[in-house]
């Protein structure tokens, strides 16, 4: 899963899953929605968007079917980071 920070808005940062085509947003008060069935051309432009929260807005918010999601345990954001930076260190 890919992570990135965003800016613009509400957003903070982003989480993609190519193969499940999944997004998940982080806004700024810290809550988590996940949309389903949202193509990876749609993350590109996000993540390259000059403003973030205006793309979601636009081309995301309410054109793909999403729920609450969590933020997940310590482990599982562990998990993620190592993943970001190439693994733990040794």
């Amino acid at each position: 899963m890919e992570q990135r920070p965003l800016s613009g808005g509400k957003l903070r940062n982003a989480r993609y899953d190519r193969r499940a085509q999944r997004l998940e947003i982080v806004f700024a008060d810290h809550s988590v929605r996940v949309y389903q069935g949202v193509p990876d051309e749609v993350w590109q432009r996000l993540i390259a968007a000059p403003n973030a929260g205006v793309y979601f807005e636009d081309r995301i918010a309410d054109e793909y079917p999403n729920a609450p999601g969590s933020s997940g345990t310590q482990a599982q954001a562990r998990a993620r980071l190592d993943d970001l930076f190439g693994g733990k260190p040794d």
